[in-house]
């Protein structure tokens, strides 16, 4: 059991049938009455936020999240099948894979959390470099500004990237934000 008094940023704990971790929150002692805890938490299985004011003493049930290393193998079109380092392959659904799926491809490393042996997330790298396989063209004299055109990766995830990056060259992109952070060498 943990009491709301001790809620930090990242804490997990079950609460009303579900599991939270803490996104934010704010230990408040006014001038009169008692003290209490604001909090903003997030449902890890359904991305739901939720606003509690915590009495300091009220106690919750901690979870704990196993986490995992494993690798993106393929996908059969409904499910997508994740290979940890024993070589046995774990079938994912969509709901569980749609944030990092526009950020991987076949034989990335990826982590992938659970609760109680039941996976509800996959999370890729902060910073993936990876192909663009569709720009529009630069159009010349255009670069006095921070302009930007929409380009088309591999993973088929659609960003904004500056005039001058072309069809064929490697970037890399924040996954955390979606955004183009610069050209990589290939």
């Amino acid at each position: 059991m943990i009491t709301a008094g001790d809620f930090r940023k990242g804490v997990t704990f079950e609460y009303e049938n579900g599991i939270f971790t803490i996104v934010e929150f704010q230990h408040v002692k006014p001038g009169k009455g008692a003290a209490f805890v604001r909090t903003k938490m997030k449902n890890v299985v359904t991305g739901a936020v939720l606003e509690k004011t915590w009495n300091p003493t009220e106690k919750v049930q901690e979870a704990h999240i196993e986490t995992k290393f494993m690798t993106y193998s393929y996908t059969d079109g409904e499910l997508y099948y994740f290979m940890d380092d024993e070589f046995n392959l774990t079938p994912l659904n969509y709901d569980q894979v749609e944030d990092a799926l526009q950020y991987i491809k076949e034989n990335d490393r990826v982590t992938v959390k659970s609760y109680k042996g039941v996976p509800f997330s996959v999370e890729c790298e902060n910073f993936v470099v990876l192909r663009v396989v569709q720009a529009d063209p630069s159009v010349k004299g255009n670069t006095a500004t921070n302009a930007t055109k929409d380009a088309v990766l591999e993973t088929g995830a659609k960003i904004q990237v500056p005039m001058f990056v072309n069809e064929g060259e490697l970037i890399r992109i924040d996954t955390r934000t979606g955004e183009y952070m610069e050209r990589v060498k290939g």
